[in-house]
C-alpha cells in the first residue's frame, strides 16, 4: 500500500531536466523510428488527406467525385472543408479517398506515358 505523500516535496519525472535558473523542464520526446522511415514504395506516404481531396476535385471535378464516390460532402454543396470534416471521422469514406487517389495516379502516370 502507498504511503502518505508529502504535498511539499515534489518528485521529477525520470525525463526532466534542471536549467540554470532551478526551474524542472520536459525532455522534447524522440521521435518514433517509424515516423521517420522512409516508405519509398508507399505512394500515400507523406501525402495529407487534404491534398487527395483537392487532386481529385481538380482532376475529376466535384460532380464527377460526387458519382465515383456517392456521400453528401462530395454531392451537396461541396467544398474541401466539409470532406476533410466527414473523411477525417469516417474510416470507410477515407478508404475509398485513398482508393481513388490511387487510381488517379496510376491513370496520370498511363497517360504520361503514351
Amino acid at each position: 500500500m502507498l504511503g502518505p505523500m508529502n504535498a511539499t516535496e515534489s518528485t521529477p519525472t525520470p525525463d526532466a531536466r534542471t536549467n540554470e535558473g532551478g526551474h524542472t523542464a520536459q525532455a522534447a520526446e524522440p521521435t518514433p523510428p517509424a515516423a521517420s522511415a522512409k516508405q519509398p514504395r508507399n505512394p500515400l506516404h507523406g501525402v495529407t488527406l487534404e491534398a487527395m481531396v483537392v487532386g481529385l476535385a481538380d482532376y475529376f471535378g466535384w460532380d464527377e467525385l460526387g458519382r465515383q464516390i456517392p456521400i453528401r460532402c462530395f454531392q451537396i454543396d461541396p467544398s474541401v472543408g466539409s470532406s476533410l470534416k466527414f473523411l477525417r471521422k469516417t474510416p470507410w469514406a477515407r478508404e475509398k479517398v485513398e482508393s481513388l487517389y490511387l487510381f488517379m495516379l496510376r491513370d496520370q502516370r498511363r497517360n504520361a506515358q503514351e
